[in-house]
């Protein structure tokens, strides 16, 4: 990446925080929200509604992770996401999908009006950008059309990016999440929930009602446990192979010419661009895309530099305010899981696979999963939950995760034939050898020059872990599990550290 480039995330510049309370009386409450992005936030907030005693547990802090990394969109024109739903679902299954969205999306809003949380309505467009991209985007104004949204079509847009035609949707919205996540956490305190940040679940107990674990070792009984975070950090349900996890970036410019609308590419590599207003000075414009699946790129800082390129070709230069990444999960067939968990007896839930649409599909899971709880299931959950799995999509399951087995062997050959670096470059990592140990060991060197040392080996299942050279962080290309370079998980499905290694 270049030097003096700034790696901070936009919205984690209003850091939240919740205050300390002291752990629930008797061990026992009557729900665990796992997580404190918005699909938590939101679940503790309409169960606290009812008078019910709840706790989130949150591993880092509010918005660490997915929510407060996203672009803050709030749309039910997704891209190609409904041509991709219908051709592989049935229409009932796609309209559920649209209604679970709009619930999720009007719910939110109200929300944000009711807590003078600003946003800003937009038009959401998804457009070609090359010919070769054009017949994708007039798949999705089809589908968006059969599924009812009023979209309308243009052969052009006045922009300075090439745009070969053109899906829209108007009266969509943007926001700044770090902001709904502070109203949010206001309302669960005010309506009697506690919030714990620093508290990463470990474990849930398998006999009678459920049982909270904490890493370190405290316990909390209680009548539902909800798993609100990126990916589940219980491995029944194998929802780690049927889950992709992805990277992707995003760039901030303080920008006059920052078009006012929200952007989306059909294509890869995908452009997504939006505005966000400033109280004082220049509108800041959001330039997002060059993903990949977790763990499996060269160089993450080279797809910021991608990003920064494109920008510079097409706008006028502008100052880079803030850059950074965002991790996200793909269902295997594009519609999230949402419901009980396998072998959780009706008690644990769990939601995930929002595949870059969470501020929607997220408000959307909190109603299914409290309306479960609160016996108010609604009419849209039962299409999404009983969908069938398409043979086209059980293809694309298999083929990810033969694919997975290609790269564990690939990377884990790579790492045995490589000798470890006692000192990589400031601000780099390595993976290879060291000595007799038959376990490969992953070495980084921190700005300030004091070198780490911990095993190379995630501790889910085994993967061997990449650099990432943006983020400066052990990243696995199996499952997507993220650790800092002490070896600290960052992000799931992991839930031990990495054992550190001698120098």
């Amino acid at each position: 990446m270049t030097p003096g480039r700034t790696t901070a995330r936009l919205w984690r510049g209003r850091a939240l925080s919740a205050p300390v309370e002291p752990w629930p009386d008797g061990g026992h409450v009557d729900d665990v929200v796992v997580g404190a992005g918005l699909t938590g936030l939101t679940t503790a907030l309409l169960l606290a509604r009812e008078g019910r005693r709840v706790v989130v547990l949150e591993a880092r802090q509010i918005g660490a992770v997915t929510t407060g990394a996203s672009t803050g969109k709030v749309s039910l024109l997704q891209g190609t996401k409904l041509s991709r739903i219908l051709s592989i679902h049935s229409e009932r299954v796609g309209q559920a999908y649209v209604e679970a969205n709009r619930e999720g999306q009007q719910w939110l809003l109200t929300f944000c009006e009711a807590h003078d949380v600003p946003f800003q309505f937009r038009e959401a467009v998804t457009y070609a950008a090359s010919e070769e991209e054009l017949r994708g985007v007039r798949d999705e104004h089809a589908a968006a059309q059969r599924l009812g949204l009023d979209v309308t079509w243009h052969d052009s847009l006045d922009l300075p990016f090439p745009v070969h035609g053109a899906t829209i949707l108007r009266d969509q919205a943007q926001l700044d999440p770090m902001e709904v996540l502070g109203a949010l956490a206001d309302a669960v305190r005010a309506h009697g929930g506690s919030i714990f940040e620093g508290c990463r679940v470990t474990g849930v107990s398998k006999l009678g009602r459920p049982t909270v674990t904490t890493a370190d070792g405290r316990r909390l009984g209680c009548e539902n446990v909800v798993l609100a975070t990126g990916t589940p950090m219980l491995d029944r349900g194998l929802y780690f192979a049927k889950l992709e996890a992805k990277r992707s970036y995003l760039l901030a410019f303080a920008s006059a010419d920052a078009p006012v609308s929200m952007l989306l590419s059909a294509g890869t590599p995908t452009r997504s661009v939006r505005d966000v207003p400033q109280a004082d000075g220049l509108p800041l414009m959001l330039v997002g895309g060059s993903g990949h699946i977790v763990g499996r790129v060269g160089s993450e800082a080279d797809q910021l530099d991608e990003l920064r390129s494109w920008a510079g070709r097409y706008f006028s230069p502008a100052a880079e305010t803030h850059a950074w990444s965002a991790q996200d999960y793909t269902s295997h067939d594009g519609i999230p899981y949402v419901g009980t968990m396998p072998r959780g007896w009706g008690r644990i839930y769990v939601a995930t696979g929002f595949d870059k649409w969470g501020l929607s599909n997220g408000v959307a899971a909190a109603r299914n999963i409290s309306g479960r709880i609160l016996g108010s299931t609604p009419s849209w959950a039962k299409p999404l939950g009983r969908r069938i799995t398409h043979p086209r999509a059980a293809a694309h399951l298999v083929t990810a995760n033969l694919r997975i087995g290609a790269v564990a062997a690939s990377s884990l050959v790579r790492a045995e034939l490589a000798e470890a670096e006692a000192a990589p470059a400031e601000g780099q990592g390595s993976v290879g050898r060291s000595g007799l140990s038959p376990v490969p060991v992953a070495t980084s060197t921190a700005e300030q020059g004091a070198t780490c040392t911990v095993s190379a080996i995630c501790t889910h299942l085994g993967g061997t872990l990449h650099w990432n050279d943006a983020e400066r962080t052990w990243d696995c290309p199996l499952h997507g599990s993220r650790f800092a370079p002490d070896g600290a998980v960052l992000e799931g499905p992991a839930t031990d550290p990495l054992m550190a290694r001698g120098p």
